[in-house]
Formats: structure tokens, sequence, C-alpha cells
């Protein structure tokens, strides 16, 4: 069934939808929508500091979510694992806040040790979150990706709000997740 490209105008409008992605992440496919919003973002009446923490948040969230695709091996059709590589996100601005979502694949043995970490840095205030961050930064071991483990906390620490998640089991081998991250415009 083809998607009715006026339904979905009407409900990227609806949701005041900047910009939207579904597709394979690359850093060529980065760099070009860091230019897009930087560009957007100037267009909009919001503060430079304002403007600065949401690309701020963005770039962590973006880099985040090409760090971390996991990586899979699908038996089957190159469009089976072209699915399973790819990922989503949006861009939206409201009256209070800019939204930022994104949303890929992952493995369900992945799942726990996610959500773990996502609800002891909800679980933490802003003085906690600071120090959390500085005990990570020094502990000094790197993830299999290379990171050490600061995205998540510095999309916490930079965006203000409790970062929200959901995990959607697809089948005994895939689940999808999605992170909403609010940034206040005040």
């Amino acid at each position: 069934m083809a998607v009715d490209t006026f339904d979905l105008y009407n409900l990227m409008e609806r949701d005041k939808i900047l910009l939207a992605f579904k597709g394979s992440i690359t850093s060529e496919l980065l760099t070009s929508v860091f230019q897009i919003m930087e560009s957007k973002m100037e267009d909009l009446q919001d503060t430079p500091k304002i403007r600065k923490r949401v690309f701020n948040v963005l770039v962590e969230c973006l880099q985040n979510l090409y760090h971390h695709i996991d990586d899979f091996e699908v038996h089957g059709s190159p469009e089976q694992l072209s699915q399973r590589k790819s990922a989503i996100f949006s861009i939206s601005r409201t009256e209070e806040f800019y939204n930022i979502v994104t949303g890929n694949f992952i493995y369900p043995e992945n799942v726990e040790d996610i959500s773990e970490k996502i609800d002891h840095i909800n679980s933490l205030n802003k003085d906690e979150l600071k120090k959390f961050y500085k005990e990570t930064l020094n502990n000094g071991t790197m993830s299999e990706k290379g990171g050490g483990g600061l995205g998540l906390i510095d999309i916490a620490r930079r965006s203000g709000e409790k970062l929200q998640y959901k995990i959607r089991e697809i089948d005994k081998d895939y689940s999808f997740f999605t992170l909403t991250v609010k940034i206040s415009k005040k």
C-alpha cells in the first residue's frame, strides 16, 4: 500500500516536523543534515543560546545513532539487511520544545542494558548527572564501538530533560529502539 503524499505532508505539518529521514546513516548524510539544520535554525526566531543547545543535542543524538546501529548478520535478501541497518530520525519544533526522535533496530540481548542505562541517567538530578559524566569520562574504558558511554549522559545533560524511550519487540531476533529527546525553548 502506497503512502499518500498529501497525508504524509499533513502529518508532518501537524507534528511540526522540520526534517525527517529514514535510511542508512552515513557520515556524509550526517554532514548534510547538520548543514541543513544549521541553516533552518538560523531562520527561526530562537536565541543563539537555544539554537546552539539544540544543535549540540542533535549532533550527539545522530552520532550516537550512527555509532550504535547494531551490526546485524541477516540471513536472506540484501533488502532485509538494509532494513535492519537503516534508522529513522526526525526533528520537530513546537511552541515550547524542540523534539529529536531517533529509531533503530537492536538485538534483544541489548534491550536490558540500554533500558538500565537510560533509567539510571533519568534517576539523576542535574548535579548527579554532572558527577556521573565526570566519573564515566575519568573511568577511561572504551566500548566496542569506540565510545566511552558518554553519549546518552551528554544528551541528558545538554537537553536538561529526562530521556524518553520505547523498545518494541519485533520478533525473536530484533527489537526496535526509539529515543525521544526534548529541548526546552526557554
